[in-house]
């Protein structure tokens, strides 16, 4: 799929929101076509400079917005048809697994700076092989933007909880208990009575 790096708005800069519906006839198909083979006339005409082709797609990572990707410094994102520039680190939400999606790989016949680099945008299934920061990884289940399960190669963010079921006895501050079933943890202990269950003491914060 063609993935354009220019918007509608963009072409309002040059010519009238009408004329434009006249030219396209309301056919948004004449965008991509248009733009395509605009693209492919530049990059031909332009081969010899080997940076053409890699600032075309620098455009074209101007990506909606999406609160499950993880946006370095410097990416640009577009959220209310406004174009942003990433200054400090956003992190994308990341849901518990039960599950291993990603292992290490390692083969020799395989050449790293020829392999494919892992993308949050793309959609990875069982055995598929990418680099992250030079390390082969292999996939062990299937997930990627697709699957609106965007998982970095060992980046899981989360811990498996140890709990207990509530007993009026002592605990310490992030203690997860069941009571009634629902889970609790203990957010602070001024104040503390063991003897108040979780649902009705303020020392205790319900986990959903």
């Amino acid at each position: 799929m063609y993935r354009r790096f220019l918007r509608d708005e963009d072409y309002l800069n040059l010519i009238t929101k009408e004329s434009l519906v006249q030219m396209t006839r309301g056919n948004d198909e004449r965008f991509i076509q248009a733009e395509e083979v605009a693209e492919m006339s530049i990059v031909e005409y332009l081969s010899e400079n080997y940076e053409v082709e890699q600032e075309l797609n620098k455009g074209k990572y101007i990506a909606p917005y999406t609160k499950s990707i993880t946006y370095p410094v410097g990416a640009h994102i577009e959220l209310e048809d406004k174009i942003y520039k990433v200054i400090r680190s956003i992190s994308g939400y990341k849901a518990p697994a039960d599950c291993e999606y990603r292992e290490e790989y390692s083969d020799s016949n395989l050449d790293l700076s020829t392999d494919k680099r892992y993308s949050q945008f793309a959609t990875y299934y069982k055995d598929n092989i990418v680099t992250y920061n030079d390390v082969l990884y292999k996939c062990l289940t299937e997930n990627g933007f697709e699957f609106d399960d965007i998982r970095i190669p060992l980046a899981t963010g989360w811990l498996e909880a140890v709990y207990s079921v509530w007993l009026p006895v002592e605990y310490n501050v992030w203690d997860v208990v069941k009571y009634e079933d629902a889970f609790y943890t203990l957010l602070h202990s001024e104040g503390f009575d063991n003897n108040i269950n979780p649902y009705e003491s303020d020392n205790w914060g319900a986990k959903t």
